[in-house]
Order: structure tokens, then C-alpha cells, then sequence
């Protein structure tokens, strides 16, 4: 992983990175491929022609500045941007092998395999168990329910703090706690991806700092992919960057430590640097 010598204010490639913290080198495993991917929202294109594949079980950080498609990117994997009605996807996502855009797809089966946790915490207005059980629930899972609810909240170090208050209501809890619920009831069907669009965005310092911590664990069991704008953030805490600028484009996607401190594009410097963005 990365540690940076610089604050949020003034980001530099000074950035000093300790790659992968303790977790192997990444095999050649691949867990989510995109081949030629174009995004439409109506005639605007927010993705141009994305080819990137991404590693199992490692952690993988979009960058780049706003409107660039990180976001975009990330809800094609697990076909979030099928609720939008102006959006048009081309091209393919692999996941497993087969493209998640094929007819024969079913978008719900696949949000199982790829869970996603948003920028806000949105727990439901439910019990703490009933939060981390809902998807349970719905693929009407026959295991048990209260075991597989204290090992998701053990997976998102959470359990201690909530262990005796199961049946209180989730939005109870603090704006930190809540994410880490919503991470629980994400890893609760045993995806094998997880999708986090600025997971930490809305928190403090101190439960962004245990997020990132809890991202870091998660990276030993499941394949992670996070969009921050936080650059410090992605020096910190992911394997490989893909770095976004306008129009859609994916400029440079790399090890980590690579992009922050030797980066081949210009542009990818220049913004790293804060020359624009």
C-alpha cells in the first residue's frame, strides 16, 4: 500500500508507496475486463473506449477529476446504469468470463456477484440484522441467517461495537458506523466484487481512516474497486490506479506506485501535480 508525505491541499508525486502492504504480488487472475466500452447518456459520450482489465483480489482505485466517468465506469460492472433510461452502453464487461451485457444476463444475479456501496451511507429503516440479511432474504438463502449476519459485521469490523444491539434500528448509528453496515450487508451474499463509489467522502477524518483500513482486509477476500477524488486516498490504499480525464478517456492505468511516482502521460502528471483538476 501507500503512504503519502504530502497533505490533501498539495498533492505532488512525492508519494511514497509500500506496495500491496503485506499482500502478495497480484496473479495473473483477472476479475472484471472491459473491451472496448463507450457510454452514452443520450448524444453525450461519458465513456470513450475503455480497455482495462483488473486484477482479482486487489484494490483498485479510479482517479480523475469530475465528469471524467469514473463513476459511469464503475456501475457498468454491475449494470447500475440500467436504471437510467437515456444510458447506452457499447462494447463489453467481462466478469467470470462472460460479458454482463449478453441478453441472457440476469442484472439482479450479477448485483449478487458484485456488490456495490454508495457515496452516502444508506441503511435501510430496519433493524441492524434486518439491514445485513436483506439480501439474504431475497435469493432466500437457507443457511443461517444470524451466523452469516455476525460474519458479515465481523468483515466489516463492526461487530463489537453492535453485537448487543442488533435489533436497534441502523440509522442509529453513526454517519462512519453506517457505512461500514452497508458494507456488511454488501459482503452478506458473498459477492465476489465489491463496487465503492467515494465511500468516505461524507465521513470524518478519523471513520474515513478505519474505512480504509477495513478496505484493506476486504482486499484478502474480495476484489475491490473504489472511485475517490481523494489522490492521497488511492496512494494509500489501492494496487492499481486508472486514471480518468475529461471526455471519458482512460489515460494511464498502472501499479499504483508507478502512476504516483513515474506516471507516463503528461496529463496524468499535470493532474497528479494539481495543474489542473
Amino acid at each position: 500500500m501507500s503512504n503519502s508525505t504530502t497533505d490533501d491541499s498539495l498533492i505532488t508525486t512525492e508519494v511514497q508507496t509500500d506496495s500491496n502492504d503485506g499482500r502478495e504480488a497480484p496473479a495473473a487472475g483477472t476479475a472484471v475486463a472491459a473491451r472496448d466500452l463507450d457510454v452514452f447518456y443520450g448524444d453525450e459520450q461519458a465513456i470513450d473506449d475503455v480497455t482495462m482489465e483488473i486484477p482479482e483480489k486487489r484494490v483498485t482505485a479510479l482517479i480523475g477529476p469530475s465528469g471524467c466517468g469514473k463513476s459511469t465506469f464503475l456501475r457498468c460492472i454491475n449494470r447500475m446504469n440500467d436504471m437510467i433510461e437515456i444510458c447506452r452502453v457499447e462494447g463489453d464487461v467481462e466478469f467470470g468470463g462472460k460479458n454482463v451485457y449478453d441478453p441472457d444476463v440476469d442484472p439482479v444475479a450479477l448485483r449478487r456477484k458484485i456488490g456495490m456501496v454508495f457515496q452516502k451511507p444508506n441503511p435501510f429503516p430496519k433493524s441492524i440484522r434486518d439491514n445485513v440479511a436483506y439480501g439474504l432474504k431475497i435469493q432466500d438463502f437457507d443457511g443461517d441467517v444470524d451466523q452469516r449476519v455476525e460474519e458479515s459485521l465481523k468483515g466489516a469490523a463492526l461487530w463489537d461495537e453492535v453485537k448487543d444491539q442488533l435489533d436497534s434500528s441502523g440509522l442509529e448509528l453513526s454517519g462512519g458506523q453506517q457505512q461500514r453496515l452497508c458494507i456488511a450487508r454488501a459482503i452478506a451474499p458473498d459477492p465476489e466484487v465489491i463496487l465503492m463509489d467515494e465511500p468516505t467522502s461524507a465521513l470524518d477524518p478519523v471513520a474515513a481512516s478505519k474505512i480504509e483500513d477495513l478496505i484493506d482486509d476486504l482486499a484478502e477476500e474480495y476484489t475491490v474497486i473504489i472511485v475517490t477524488h481523494n489522490m492521497q486516498q488511492a496512494a494509500r490504499i489501492s494496487d492499481r490506479t486508472a486514471v480518468f480525464l475529461t471526455g471519458g478517456e482512460l489515460v494511464e492505468y498502472d501499479d499504483t506506485a508507478k502512476i504516483f511516482e513515474d506516471p507516463e502521460e503528461q496529463r496524468v502528471e499535470d493532474y497528479i501535480t494539481g495543474k489542473f483538476g
